[in-house]
């Protein structure tokens, strides 16, 4: 970080707005991620003349709470009453608001420290100016509520009556700034419902989906359904003719999913007739390179990539031959995964405006800087020349991290210049065009000794890669439990060619790893003798810190028997072996985004089709839940969706180099009626807050299988899961 970023004159600036009150713009507040990575903040806070506070949310919200969080955080410090605050959605732009993406998790540790300085560094302007007025030291002042009080004289002010007086004053050095013990919290740790629930539960326009603008063109895209394949000829002067039909463009891509593949381009005064005009289109396309990628072929792949030698390793430790030579008891098992859909409630869409060698968009993106570069480099613009505004997120998932729609619309806009157009994809197209959970295959062997411990672990896990390396959201980690924890440890991978687009999905690469990881140990506890848990607590028994690289913070042991003990206690785990036949409980234990996680399954098997009952959660994301509100419904939703992963039929599947799955019928989710019971409970460590968006997700999926054999004394090792499993 250079020194400018660290003077106090860039950390906080306040002036007068008009007609009284006060501006403070706080730019560049230094500090310290969770993962040591510096964090810079621009913030804004406006106190206007009735003391009522404005509060800037620089941050996507995509039902992750971050829109009510980060202001929490300011209004905690800054000392004002929940009830004075007024939260606005800020615009997209990294120069002046720092980092604003919403993914990973990564909110919360990220702004923790940086955020909470905002509102310190604005109340101690605001103390300075009163302390200055009244001829006394600032350390003799109290605040709350808005107000500055010196319990000596009993003199009171309100925030915006000084504001005449802290606008001329000099900023704090952010050494000397104080931040509050949590003991004072009064807004932090309050249960708060999200700043958006009212207008929501009412219908407002607040998504993209709902954004309007006067003479707006409605526009649909047609893409090739194999990815890949580029436009040869269409129907367009038939179409051109058709009701409502203001215009149709042809499209041509860079042939990359994340910024454009070709194609054409209907617009409309409705979306409807644009739509309608869709079906009436008929293109030719060229999809002989990518064509002939299908699910038959990538089964036949991977068994053949599992019986050969592996491609590289991801991890060698000890000597994995030596010890399952050495072996009392060795066990095996191959476990697969498919491909899957975001399928957000909110299909696809996106504004764009372009006029006067400028671009501005309104966009559901959880990513917009990614966006702006590849607008900028689609149209050849300076970045500079394109303004992102977000709007609500309509559900995300890590879909909305790929910007593929803002390029889309981009592209079309450009076309019609001063005419703002609006792109919408159907349902059908946004399951059709989506960036997959990869699909996967894993080889697993474990090593036992006569005691039952395990001395030796092995996975070939196959994925999709290219060049040597595997697609985005098909990695598996070298730190992958239980590596770290014994001392012979190969995992290695194989890697087939595809044509489909991948991303991340929540809780990225965990929740499908997570599934066969905790579900082969499992499999290896009991031929040791063990439940899981015994088998988890065996390995992280020894108090130790497993570095995490990559500026992580480190893997610690203790947290993690906490919430495992803490789980069996809420679950009563014990008195599993009392439950009826066919019902089970199962257990899964997992480490991802920094949240330590441990579930607790219970599963009842009747005809052949499980149905959970009740799911027990014990969570660990640091010393302070901001909201408990939105982090048990962070939890009971990480809960529901691993479910219906697993339960409800998902799979996206391929011929042709196209999508099969084209709606909710046959890429289908969990529904109400089918939501087990939820409880959840935190353990409170002395290690800086976490998010929450994702960790809870990973450990359902096996604790859900592992449920299921103990129920039936099947073993389900593929999802998604079917009756014809447990017949």
């Amino acid at each position: 970080m250079s020194a400018a970023l660290l003077s106090r004159r860039g950390f906080i600036s306040a002036s007068l707005l008009a007609g009284g009150g006060l501006l403070f713009d706080l730019r560049l507040a230094v500090a310290r991620a969770a993962d040591g990575s510096p964090v810079v903040l621009t913030a804004f806070i406006r106190i206007l003349p009735d003391n009522r506070v404005v509060i800037g949310a620089k941050n996507a919200e995509i039902g992750q709470g971050a829109k009510t969080m980060l202001p929490m955080l300011i209004a905690e410090e800054l000392d004002v009453d929940w009830s004075q605050v007024t939260i606005e959605q800020t615009h997209a732009d990294s120069k002046i608001f720092g980092g604003q993406s919403a993914g990973g998790s990564r909110t919360t540790p990220r702004e923790w420290l940086p955020t909470r300085q905002a509102g310190a560094a604005a109340r101690a302007m605001l103390v300075a100016a009163a302390a200055q007025d009244w001829g006394v030291a600032t350390g003799t002042l109290r605040t709350g509520g808005g107000m500055v009080r010196d319990p000596a004289s009993g003199k009171t002010a309100s925030y915006a009556s000084l504001a005449a007086v802290a606008a001329k004053l000099p900023a704090p050095d952010p050494a000397t700034l104080t931040l509050k013990d949590a003991a004072d919290f009064r807004i932090i740790g309050r249960s708060i419902g999200g700043i958006d629930t009212p207008a929501i539960v009412a219908g407002k326009p607040l998504f993209g989906i709902d954004f309007k603008l006067p003479g707006m063109l409605y526009a649909v895209l047609e893409t090739c359904p194999a990815f890949g394949g580029t436009f040869l000829s269409a129907n367009l002067d038939e179409v051109k003719a058709l009701p409502g039909v203001e215009r149709v463009l042809t499209i041509r891509g860079d042939g990359t999913p994340e910024s454009l593949f070709d194609g054409v381009a209907i617009l409309s005064r409705s979306w409807w007739s644009a739509n309608k005009a869709r079906e009436a289109l008929k293109v030719e396309w060229d999809a002989g390179a990518v064509s002939g990628f299908s699910s038959a072929g990538y089964a036949r792949q991977a068994a053949e990539k599992r019986l050969a030698k592996a491609d590289a390793d991801i991890i060698r430790t000890g000597d994995v031959d030596a010890a399952f030579a050495g072996a009392a008891k060795t066990v095996s098992a191959d476990y697969s995964y498919p491909f899957l859909a975001h399928g957000t409630l909110e299909p696809q869409n996106c504004t764009a405006l372009f006029a006067d060698d400028a671009i501005e968009i309104w966009a559901p993106t959880q990513n917009p800087e990614s966006g702006r570069a590849l607008v900028a480099k689609a149209l050849n613009l300076p970045p500079d020349k394109i303004r992102i505004n977000f709007t609500r997120i309509g559900g995300g998932f890590g879909r909305r991290l790929m910007n593929d729609y803002m390029v889309q619309v981009a592209a079309i806009a450009a076309q019609v210049p001063g005419v703002p157009v609006k792109l919408l994809w159907n349902r059908q197209q946004d399951i059709q065009r989506d960036f997959y959970r990869p699909a996967g295959w894993h080889g697993f062997r474990a090593a036992l000794d006569k005691d039952g411990r395990l001395t030796a672990f092995h996975d070939h896990f196959v994925t999709f890669g290219k060049d040597g390396k595997p697609v985005r959201a098909a990695e598996l980690s070298a730190t992958e439990l239980p590596a770290g924890l014994i001392d012979h440890v190969l995992l290695e991978q194989s890697f087939i060619a595809t044509n489909m687009p991948t991303g991340w999905l929540r809780a990225p690469g965990s929740n499908a790893i997570a599934f066969v990881y905790q579900a082969f140990l499992d499999e290896v506890a009991l031929a040791a003798g063990k439940d899981l848990p015994t088998l988890m607590l065996d390995l992280l028994r020894q108090p130790r810190e497993l570095d995490r690289g990559k500026n992580a913070p480190p893997f610690v042991t203790a947290r993690a028997t906490a919430v495992i003990e803490k789980v069996l206690a809420m679950a009563g785990w014990s008195e599993r072996a009392a439950l009826p036949k066919g019902t089970g409980k199962g257990f899964a234990f997992y480490y991802s985004h920094m949240g330590y996680f441990a579930e607790v399954v219970e599963a009842v098997v009747a005809d052949g089709l499980p149905r959970v009952k009740t799911v027990w959660v014990a969570g660990d994301v640091g010393s302070q839940i901001i909201n408990p509100l939105n982090a048990l419904h962070q939890a009971q939703g990480s809960v529901i969706e691993g479910l219906g992963q697993a339960l409800a039929g998902q799979q996206v599947t391929q011929a042709d180099g196209a999508v099969e799955q084209a709606n909710y019928d046959t890429h289908p989710y969990m529904r109400i009626t089918d939501a087990p019971e939820i409880h959840v409970e935190f353990v409170r460590t002395d290690y800086p807050p976490t998010g929450l968006g994702e960790p809870a997700l990973p450990p359902v999926i096996p604790a859900l299988v592992n449920a299921i054999h103990a129920a039936t004394g099947k073993r389900v090792r593929a999802l998604p899961i079917t009756a014809e499993m447990l017949a």
